[in-house]
C-alpha cells in the first residue's frame, strides 16, 4: 500500500515538472486552418428578380456554363483565393511566430522573423524502479531518460534551413520541407530558430505557402506570403489644379451642347486639359487650346469612349462630365481634389448634378461555384466619410465623378456595354474601389433637345437589354442581378 501511494506522488510530481509547475493545466488547442467557406455556401436568394441565364438559349446554355464555370476557376486562382484560409488562433502556447506580414521574394531566402520556443528550461524524466528488500518497490527520477527540447517546422511550397549550422548543433532536414532542430538548451535552441530561414522552390508573383511549427503537443500555423515587389507608379501632381486634373467627356452627336459645356469649362479653368472621346456618325470639329479631340469608328459606345478618354489621362485624377453639363460658379474641382488627397484611400468622389445625387448600394452574395452569385442595387450609403460632413460612404454615385487615375484605369470599361451604362462600371469595382459622394460638389445640365437618331442610341431595344443580361450572367459569374 505504501508502494502503491508512493508512486503516486512520483506521477504527481513529473506531471507538475512537465507541465512547467501549472498543475492542472488543459493542453493549448491547435492553431486551426480551415478553407475558403466558398465551396460550401448555400445559394443566394433571387426573389423578385429575374434569373440571369433567361436570356440564354437552351441550345446553348450547356457549354456557355461549362466555359464560365472554367474561366471562374482561373479567375479564383489568379485572385489567390484558393490561399484564404480561416486561422484560429490558440488560447496559449509556448511558441512564438509570426501570425501575419511574414512576406517573401519567389526563389530567394528569407530569415523567418520571431520563432522563438517561450518556456522554462524544463527536462523530461522517466519513473523507474527499483527493487529493495522483498516487501516493497522505491520510485526515483533517472538522469539517465532527460529528453531534450525539439521542434519542428513544415511548409508546403519552400524548403526550410538554419544558416550557420555549427558542430554539435543538431539540426535535420536542411534544405527540406520538414526541419526539424533540437537541444537541451533553451538558449541555444531559440539561437536556432532565429536562423531558420524560408526559401520558395517554385516560381509565382502571387501566392502563399503555410508554414506549420510544432512543439511536444503544440502546433501553429502561420502564413508565408510569396510576393514579387511591385513597382511604384506615381503621378507628379504639379503645383496647379492643371497639372492635377484633366476633364473627360464622352461625346455622340450633341455638339450644340459639347460647345456650351467647353465655354463653361474654360470660363473657370482656361489652361487645364479636355480630352473628348467622339463616336459620332459624322464628326465636327471640336478646337481649342488644351483639348484633345478623339475621333473613333461610329457607335462605338459608352464605355468604348471612357475607356479611350482615361488611357491618354496624365494626370494623377480626372474629372468625368457628360457632354450636356454645364459649370456653374460653384463648379468647384478643387473641393474634389481636396478630399481626394485628405484621404488618399478613396478611388472615386462622386458630385450632383442639380441636385441629383444617385448615390446607390450594391447587395452581393457569392452563392455556390454550379449557379453563381446575387447582386441587387439600393438606394442610398453605407456610413459617413469621417471629418468631412455630408460626405458618405457608397458603392455607386451620379455620372459626375473624380476618379483616382491608376485605380480606375485598373477596373476600366467594359466595350460590350454600348448604350445605357453607368452601375455596371461600380459592380466590376465592388471591392477594388472606394467610392464616396459628397454634397457641395454641383454641376449644371443643360435643357434637353432629343433627337430622333440620338434617341435610337440612347433607348436602344429590348434585345439589348437581354444581350447585355446574358454578358453579366457570364461574365460576373452571376444568377441574378437587379438594378
Amino acid at each position: 500500500m505504501f508502494g502503491i501511494l508512493l508512486l503516486l506522488v512520483f506521477i504527481t510530481i513529473a506531471v507538475f515538472i512537465y507541465n512547467d509547475g501549472d498543475f492542472g493545466k488543459t493542453p493549448s488547442p491547435i492553431l486551426s486552418s480551415k478553407p475558403s467557406p466558398y465551396d460550401n455556401s448555400p445559394l443566394c436568394n433571387c426573389q423578385n428578380t429575374e434569373p440571369a441565364n433567361k436570356y440564354v438559349s437552351k441550345d446553348e446554355l450547356k457549354d456557355l456554363q461549362k466555359r464560365r464555370a472554367e474561366e471562374y476557376r482561373q479567375h479564383q486562382i489568379r485572385m489567390g483565393k484558393q490561399n484564404d484560409v480561416l486561422l484560429l488562433a490558440p488560447a496559449n502556447t509556448p511558441l512564438q511566430y509570426p501570425i501575419k506580414g511574414f512576406r517573401v521574394t519567389p526563389l530567394k531566402k528569407t530569415l523567418i522573423p520571431g520563432l522563438a520556443l517561450q518556456t522554462q528550461n524544463r527536462k523530461l524524466y522517466k519513473c523507474v524502479s527499483e527493487a529493495v528488500g522483498h516487501e516493497r518497490n522505491v520510485y526515483k527520477m533517472s538522469s539517465r531518460d532527460m529528453k531534450p527540447l525539439q521542434v519542428s517546422l513544415r511548409v508546403h511550397k519552400g524548403v526550410l534551413s538554419v544558416m550557420d549550422v555549427q558542430e554539435g548543433e543538431h539540426v535535420e532536414g536542411q534544405n527540406e520541407q520538414t526541419l526539424t532542430i533540437s537541444s537541451s538548451s533553451l538558449h541555444q535552441l531559440n539561437d536556432l530558430l532565429s536562423r531558420v530561414t524560408y526559401t520558395s522552390a517554385v516560381y509565382h508573383i502571387k501566392t502563399e505557402d503555410l508554414g506549420h511549427f510544432s512543439f511536444e503537443n503544440y502546433k501553429v500555423t502561420f502564413p508565408i506570403e510569396i510576393r514579387r515587389l511591385s513597382v511604384p507608379v506615381l503621378f507628379d501632381p504639379g503645383k496647379d489644379i492643371n497639372s492635377q486634373v484633366t476633364i473627360l467627356v464622352k461625346a455622340f452627336l450633341r455638339y450644340k451642347e459639347l460647345n456650351v459645356l467647353i465655354r463653361s469649362i474654360r470660363q473657370f479653368y482656361p489652361n487645364i486639359k479636355i480630352i473628348i472621346a467622339d463616336d459620332s456618325h459624322s464628326p465636327e470639329q471640336v478646337v481649342g487650346d488644351n483639348i484633345e479631340h478623339y475621333i473613333m469608328p461610329p457607335a462605338q459606345g459608352w464605355f468604348a469612349g471612357r475607356n479611350l478618354a482615361v488611357s491618354q489621362v496624365t494626370t494623377k485624377y480626372f474629372l468625368w462630365v457628360d457632354d450636356d453639363f454645364v459649370f456653374l460658379n460653384e463648379t468647384r474641382i478643387e473641393k474634389f481634389v481636396k478630399i481626394m488627397e485628405a484621404v488618399p484611400e478613396l478611388d472615386v468622389v462622386g458630385g450632383d448634378v442639380e441636385g441629383n445625387k444617385f448615390l446607390f448600394k450594391l447587395e452581393y452574395e457569392e452563392g455556390n461555384r454550379e449557379e453563381g452569385g446575387c447582386i441587387t442595387r439600393v438606394m442610398g450609403s453605407h456610413a459617413p466619410l469621417p471629418g468631412f460632413d455630408g460626405c458618405y460612404f457608397a458603392d455607386g454615385v451620379v455620372n459626375y465623378f473624380m476618379g483616382r487615375t491608376d485605380a480606375v484605369r485598373r477596373v476600366g470599361f467594359d466595350p460590350f456595354l454600348k448604350r445605357v451604362a453607368h452601375t455596371e462600371f461600380f459592380v466590376d469595382g465592388l471591392g477594388d474601389l472606394l467610392v464616396v459622394t459628397c454634397k457641395g460638389l454641383r454641376i449644371g445640365h443643360q435643357e434637353r433637345h432629343s433627337t430622333d437618331i440620338y434617341d435610337q442610341y440612347r433607348y436602344p431595344p429590348q434585345s439589348d437589354s437581354q444581350k447585355k443580361m446574358r454578358h453579366h450572367y457570364f461574365k460576373n459569374h452571376l444568377k441574378c442581378i437587379k438594378y
